[in-house]
């Protein structure tokens, strides 16, 4: 007979404890013990208490490895949640066990805990390894639409559970923010105008309250070359270039159109010997359907614009087509040609823009893919797994906002069907042809440089930003890596990652073995480039594509989000007119601009869990100061402060220590 003291520990904050009865069994090596009541006199489990019960076995267990949370009804008190930070288990010899929760246990259910210090698979007793799989809250996948990663299975935000849901602080600033936003704009009346903008002018009063020096010098700089080309290197798609080593066969520009650009010390030839000439190719909107809009058919075109570096650093468009196929039909556009005429050529280009923006690069490429490794990550990596606490800050909020967009974006009578021009179909097929054409080096930021050839642009804030934040990631994540996987075996042997990998590749990527993505993780060095680039995609790149969508897209010719006119076929038949009457009409710029201020919104209890070199890795919840930031001329900057970083807290030391809460931020709680 031994006595064993277990000590629970409740999250200190509002609505953490609980009435349910709470019962508890250990699991050793050698046997496990009953299942005991956690009961002591007075109320139990209060918010911030750490309780000590003691439990009467009569034989030794062993190593206690796992334990299993009985939640249970109570006499009369109705269901409610409990938010357990840990349980500590202390042995009649004095052996001290630490297993971390951190988490909400919603209703009556049972909760296994393996211990807090990494105890891999293979090294537990045969018998005690099934115990490890079963988890009666794993989220199950589904199929959003073919060809597209699969998703979490549930249809609304309220099926999430309490450790997903947004906060009680990033809801209300979520709905104060869009319901004052859909109030401005029903009291001017612009959600039921259908009419073109009488003048240009006017569409800076849709937001007339939430100018930002920012949408100002947008509005006052939209037309010039040097701002369109500005915006591909430091915008918020500042990954669409690439070099030009040679003009495509189907964009006939010859060296006489853009001569007047180039000066005449130099020639087409000699740019593009000498790196200076770039491509923006939007071959991926060839084919998409178009949606309809108040009635009214909306069109897409696939542009191609060339830009050119010029010696003082600028990056400006020298010609434009409009299309995939050359002919009379489709002219190229140059800075020569009449005013109007190149103002739209640019507008469809920035439309274009857009639609890859959100559909491909924002939606795609951040957003799903990381539901993908969240879900992943939730059901192959136990929580004392080292990657799990490395990568569980990266999950928070992925569920909740992916689900929020399916629902109020991605569906009928959607924002996305009544002010966007791809529509939900346009726009899932869009998706789809960007997965089909994903490829591993796209989503590592070092490899995406150098193979599209932008690695000596000047003043490319992004590509400079960014590659240090990527180091920084890197270091920090083979730190820990590192720690805990001593050779390539040690990985190879995992079989919690090996399956991890294993499902995202497939779930995830669809298991498309072109894109060059792993399905398996054989060494140290491809594991701390995969953890690197998800950490990186989900956090600063996330952060460069969404934060600045506002301020730079306010001014609605800037970044429209439909074309109600098919592009001209001619040179000479546009005029202000025929452009108002082309851009959005007065409905569906509000509408396109709600969403944008909406997504852009602050979660308002960002966290910063860990400084990389005096500057938190962004994340989702991070911020950029703006893609025109004071100070570096028209450069992005990043702040730092996110909404996680690559770890603990600052101050912790590596490794993590047994029993570190993998997420120091009290989470939320839903109902009772």
């Amino acid at each position: 007979m031994g006595v064993y003291k277990v000590r629970v520990a409740t999250g200190n904050f509002l609505l953490a404890g609980t009435f349910s009865s709470i019962s508890i069994t250990l699991v050793g090596t050698h046997e496990e013990s009953d299942k005991k009541p956690l009961d002591n006199c007075g109320k139990d489990f209060n918010p911030g208490a750490v309780e000590e019960f003691q439990l009467c076995c009569r034989r030794w267990l062993g190593d206690i490895v796992l334990v299993r949370l009985h939640k249970e009804p109570y006499s009369f008190y109705p269901t409610d949640n409990w938010y357990c930070s840990f349980v500590e288990v202390i042995s009649p010899h004095g052996q001290t066990y630490r297993f971390p929760c951190y988490q909400w246990i919603e209703g009556y259910r049972t909760l296994e805990l393996r211990e807090g210090k990494v105890l891999w698979v293979s090294e537990m007793p045969v018998w005690a390894r099934a115990n490890v799989a079963c988890c009666l809250s794993m989220p199950r996948w589904k199929e959003y639409a073919p060809g597209l990663p699969r998703c979490l299975a549930v249809e609304n935000v309220i099926e999430l559970d309490c450790n997903t849901m947004y906060s009680f602080t990033k809801t209300t600033n979520f709905l104060l923010r869009g319901g004052n936003a859909q109030v401005e704009l029903r009291l001017k009346g612009f959600l039921s105008c259908t009419n073109s903008w009488a003048k240009l002018d006017d569409i800076n009063k849709v937001f007339c309250f939430n100018k930002t020096p920012i949408t100002e010098y947008v509005r006052a700089h939209w037309r010039e070359d040097t701002f369109f080309g500005y915006q591909f290197v430091n915008g918020v798609h500042p990954m669409m270039i690439r070099r030009c080593k040679e003009l495509p066969c189907n964009f006939p520009v010859t060296p006489a159109m853009v001569a007047s650009s180039l000066g005449e010390s130099s020639s087409l030839q000699d740019e593009l010997e000498k790196g200076n000439i770039f491509l923006a190719d939007y071959k991926i909107l060839e084919g998409i359907p178009a949606n309809t809009i108040n009635g009214y058919q909306q069109y897409i075109a696939a542009p191609l614009c060339l830009l050119h570096l010029q010696p003082s650093g600028e990056l400006v468009p020298i010609a434009i087509q409009l299309s995939q196929c050359p002919g009379p039909d489709s002219p190229i556009f140059l800075p020569s040609d009449s005013e109007w005429d190149w103002i739209l050529a640019k507008t469809w280009v920035r439309y274009a823009e857009f639609l890859v923006h959100e559909a491909v690069s924002h939606l795609l490429l951040t957003h799903l893919i990381d539901e993908a490794f969240t879900l992943a990550t939730l059901r192959q990596l136990p929580m004392c797994h080292p990657l799990f606490k490395l990568l569980l800050p990266h999950t928070r909020y992925t569920l909740h906002v992916n689900v929020l967009a399916r629902t109020l974006l991605l569906r009928r009578g959607g924002h996305i069907e009544r002010g966007m021009g791809s529509g939900i179909e346009g726009t899932k097929v869009l998706m789809a042809k960007g997965m089909s054409c994903l490829t591993y080096a796209s989503l590592c930021l070092p490899d995406d440089i150098q193979e599209r050839g932008v690695d000596c642009i000047p003043n490319y804030y992004y590509r400079d930003d960014g590659l240090k934040i990527w180091s920084a990631i890197e270091s920090f994540v083979s730190g820990i890596v590192r720690h805990y996987y001593h050779s390539d075996a040690h990985v190879l042997a995992d079989c919690e990652l090996q399956a991890w990998a294993d499902e995202i590749f497939h779930e995830g990527f669809l298991g498309n073995e072109a894109s060059g993505l792993p399905s398996s993780l054989q060494s140290i060095p491809e594991l701390i480039k995969y953890l690197t680039m998800w950490i990186y995609c989900c956090s600063a790149r996330h952060a460069a594509l969404n934060n600045g969508q506002y301020e730079l897209g306010a001014w609605m010719p800037n970044f429209p989000a439909s074309m109600r006119n098919p592009p001209p076929q001619a040179k000479g038949t546009s005029s202000l007119e025929s452009y108002l009457d082309t851009i959005p009409e007065v409905n569906s710029t509000s509408i396109a601009i709600f969403v944008l201020w909406i997504i852009c919104c602050e979660p308002g209890d960002s966290v910063r869990t860990w400084a990389l070199g005096g500057c938190g890795a962004g994340t989702r919840a991070g911020t950029q100061q703006g893609a025109l930031s004071p100070g570096r001329g028209l450069a992005p900057g990043w702040r730092c402060g996110a909404r996680s970083g690559a770890g603990g807290s600052a101050g912790d030391t590596l490794p993590w220590q047994a029993g570190l809460a993998p997420y120091h931020q009290p989470p939320h709680r839903r109902g009772g």
